[in-house]
């Protein structure tokens, strides 16, 4: 019998499919890759100790899912500091804690690896969005961030 409480682990070899079903939920559109390069980024991810992939399961299935990458620092004491990406939570069980759940998760999982800070950036407009942010412990307007993406081939 599985259990109605959720249940945070991280992510192991057999979980590719239920991650890549729950990315499927993020974006309505976002670049494909093959099945060759999916599983050398699978295996990547998986071998990195500084990077983890936590998933959280609720009655045995996967309802959400977020990356925490720990990077090595050189200020602030030389203490790490963390970036959570591609927090995703399957349509159907938004709304019901499961993504705060997984965020504290992750957020004391940083702690834990003595992390002085932990960003995340969303490219979402939804205030819901970030009231998740909010209630798992992020602030709004602390820093500014900036993104630059690869450019266009034949672009300036």
């Amino acid at each position: 019998m599985q259990s109605e409480t959720p249940l945070v682990r991280e992510a192991v070899r057999e979980d590719l499919d239920a991650v890549l079903s729950l990315y499927a939920h993020m974006h309505d559109t976002d670049e494909s890759a093959d099945v060759h390069t999916l599983q050398a980024a699978w295996e990547e991810i998986l071998a990195d100790p500084r990077t983890l992939l936590f998933i959280l399961e609720h009655g045995g299935v996967p309802v959400s899912s977020c990356v925490l990458h720990i990077l090595p620092n050189l200020t602030r004491g030389a203490r790490p500091y963390g970036l959570i990406e591609n927090v995703v939570t399957h349509r159907e069980f938004r709304n019901r804690g499961y993504g705060t759940a997984l965020l504290t998760h992750a957020l004391d999982r940083a702690w834990q690896e003595n992390c002085y800070k932990v960003m995340l950036l969303t490219g979402r407009r939804d205030p819901a969005v970030f009231r998740l942010y909010e209630k798992a412990g992020f602030v709004r307007g602390v820093k500014e961030g900036l993104i630059a993406y690869l450019p266009e081939p034949g672009g300036p």
